[in-house]
């Protein structure tokens, strides 16, 4: 997995992530942006060049969309795959996930 990050203005983030994102890669991910998420009021997660998330991947989305939301801060993912979306919706993290 590789990890880029474009800072779009002082307030959003946009992060890159390519490769796969699963039990061996998440906890870098999470370690990468536990930072950005006091600094930023919006995170694009963009996942374009994604080709695989597990359930560890989605466990740290959710647990971050949380942290976000308590600091009435937003996130987005987008660029999904077909493939990442099937398993966004048969997840049901569509309904909690602001996918576009």
């Amino acid at each position: 997995m590789e990890i880029k990050k474009d800072f779009k203005n002082e307030n959003t983030l946009k992060i890159l992530v390519t490769g796969r994102l699963d039990t061996n890669t998440s906890s870098k991910l999470q370690n990468d942006i536990s930072d950005d998420l006091k600094k930023y009021n919006s995170i694009i997660f963009d996942f374009k060049e994604l080709n695989y998330i597990s359930s560890a991947g989605l466990r740290l989305l959710i647990s971050t969309q949380k942290k976000l939301n308590k600091s009435n801060k937003n996130m987005v993912i987008i660029n999904v795959n077909d493939i990442l979306m099937e398993i966004f919706e048969i997840s049901g993290f569509v309904k909690v996930l602001n996918i576009k």
